[in-house]
């Protein structure tokens, strides 16, 4: 809050932090998100990305400037475009996990009806992307990536209010996700009510990815590399401690590596750039020596 510190006090605090907040906000749906979603799966190497989430989102902002061109993306109220941005995602994540309401083994299929769907989003958005004014593409690109930089701050309130019911609904769920992660068939043994606790925690999973989405753009290894981290510092797959540990170590991440990016190297170097540059390193290394690391 107050390295570099110029200008006026009180003004620069203000902005310092509504960004503090949304950086925090961001870095605690991406931990929580990530965990509950490789707890589901009982694969520690997938991320919510492979449901095609970020590829929804952007869709969304190609199409929406394909259709009103960078001015009348621009003039769009912020707060209805989250909104819409939410409610599509979480539409996605309940049509993919529908069928889990149905038939407890369909998992795997629903994880490639998630890749194909991505896929699809991608080569629609390639092809509206080539369709638009070269101008109005800049505006695309702009949102493709994410941007630690500019935070919207009317969208800091509904997002911290989704984070938090999150955030408390997978503390009180701590010890159910123990069992999950024990595989379905013994979670199910134990009383545990699959479908539906799977689909409720995978829209919970969908409505995060949303909103940090949403708030600072696509973010594909940021979750993978913060829980292979909090696993290795915590020790122990409780989901308590990892709860904690992730949360702690994405806000570590996330603000920590924007003061050093923003405040001594000049934003020089973005930062969304640096995490999927290491979360890539992280997971290539986990599918080689997953087993030893």
């Amino acid at each position: 809050m107050t390295v570099n510190l110029r200008g006026d006090l009180w003004f620069a605090m203000e902005l310092r932090s509504v960004r503090l907040l949304a950086l925090m906000q961001v870095a605690v749906s991406v931990a929580l998100s990530t965990l509950v979603f490789q707890t589901i799966t009982g694969n520690h190497i997938l991320t919510p990305s492979i449901m095609g989430m970020d590829a929804l989102y952007i869709l969304i902002q190609t199409s929406l400037v394909f259709a009103l061109g960078g001015l009348g993306y621009a003039g769009l109220n912020a707060q209805s475009k989250f909104g819409v941005e939410v409610v599509l995602m979480a539409a996605l994540a309940w049509g993919l996990f529908l069928p889990l309401l149905r038939y407890s083994h369909a998992l795997v299929l629903v994880l490639l009806g998630g890749i194909v769907l991505g896929v699809l989003f991608r080569s629609l958005s390639s092809l509206l992307a080539r369709l638009i004014d070269p101008n109005d593409f800049a505006v695309v690109q702009s949102v493709s990536y994410a941007d630690f930089n500019t935070v919207n701050g009317e969208l800091l309130l509904p997002g911290l209010a989704l984070t938090l019911v999150a955030l408390i609904v997978s503390w009180r769920a701590r010890h159910r996700l123990d069992i999950v992660l024990l595989g379905m068939p013994t979670a199910i043994g134990l009383g545990i009510d699959w479908p539906v606790l799977a689909v409720g925690l995978m829209l919970m999973v969908g409505t995060l990815v949303a909103v940090s989405t949403a708030m600072v753009g696509p973010v594909t290894f940021l979750g993978l590399l913060v829980v292979a981290l909090s696993r290795r510092i915590v020790g122990s797959d409780r989901h308590g401690p990892l709860i904690i540990g992730s949360v702690l170590v994405s806000i570590i991440l996330l603000v920590g590596g924007q003061t050093l990016v923003g405040s001594y190297l000049g934003n020089a170097l973005p930062l969304g750039v640096v995490i999927e540059f290491a979360g890539g390193i992280a997971f290539v290394l986990m599918l080689f020596y997953g087993r030893r690391l």
